[in-house]
């Protein structure tokens, strides 16, 4: 079936917008949307699975493919089901997870193999319920993510995210944190961090979850304790490089659920996008989503 094509025409990267739909117009589209505010992507995607479509194409950035998740996600939506990307976000980080090209017209091409493989969803539920593909990060990264303004975003392009953490810094405080793992293993510790990882990468290539794999069935949790600033700094710098697992400034586990209560609470982004505070339960769901990947 012809694919729905979702493009948010202004995605960090695209600086060509009418030679941008021409080139997607190869996918002989059934549709081909451009969204004019937050959710619009979202409900078209709806509209694609209301109209009998089995394809769609999320053409933005992270934002874009999870606003695009969340419209085919609900239990019953996904059979027969398949979502692929165009990358043309700030970040991109999850395209980057499953080695996708920085070209359009190369993307267009594996768009049109339609080659597909099952990759894990993750449900965190909240103070709302949402679905995600590569990250949810939640203290000093929230805080991160209210600084990340469309202005910053269009003026520092790459660096938006270290620009914005530079803007949080000063808000930088501990969590009374108290996670269990599987419902069985708990910690009750004082947190910076609460990482929830699918997919490897954040902020523009960031390796926060170097080892994790979409197809294991197993989030990757990486916590961040309360740490003296010089060695903040020092596992900032770890981080950069994704050696940050093989020190002991990080606590990693991984499992296939992880509960979150904090004082005060955490407020939690996925996939680069503010969805709440906790209380907050994250569940991995193997397989659930037939990705459009590269036949490479």
């Amino acid at each position: 079936m012809k694919p729905y094509i979702i493009v948010n025409p202004i995605a960090g990267s695209i600086v060509d917008r009418d030679g941008l739909l021409k080139q997607l117009r190869r996918l002989n589209p059934r549709k081909l949307h451009l969204t004019q505010r937050a959710g619009e992507a979202e409900r078209y995607a709806r509209d694609a699975i209301r109209a009998g479509c089995d394809y769609v194409i999320a053409a933005g950035g992270d934002g874009t493919l999870n606003e695009v998740i969340n419209g085919i996600a609900p239990p019953g939506h996904m059979g027969g089901f398949c979502v692929g990307i165009v990358p043309l976000g700030t970040a991109n980080d999850f395209a980057r997870t499953i080695g996708l090209p920085a070209s359009v017209d190369d993307n267009i091409d594996i768009l049109r193999a339609k080659q597909t493989a099952p990759i894990d969803l993750v449900r965190v539920r909240s103070d709302c319920t949402r679905y995600f593909v590569n990250v949810s990060a939640g203290g000093f990264s929230g805080l991160v993510d209210e600084k990340l303004t469309p202005e910053i975003k269009s003026t520092w392009g790459p660096l938006a995210y270290l620009r914005s953490a530079a803007a949080a810094l000063p808000e930088l405080h501990a969590y009374h944190t108290n996670i269990v793992f599987d419902d069985g293993e708990r910690l009750m510790i004082e947190l910076y961090n609460v990482i929830v990882a699918n997919g490897q990468f954040v902020a523009g290539g960031l390796p926060i979850a170097p080892q994790a794999d979409l197809r294991d069935g197993l989030l990757d949790v990486v916590l961040v304790p309360r740490r003296s600033p010089a060695k903040m700094v020092l596992l900032a710098a770890e981080m950069l490089l994704g050696n940050h697992l093989s020190t002991n400034e990080v606590i990693f586990r991984r499992a296939k659920k992880i509960s979150v209560r904090s004082r005060p609470g955490m407020w939690f982004n996925v996939d680069g996008e503010l969805v709440g505070n906790d209380p907050a339960v994250f569940q991995i769901l193997p397989g659930a989503l037939e990705f459009v990947i590269s036949n490479r």
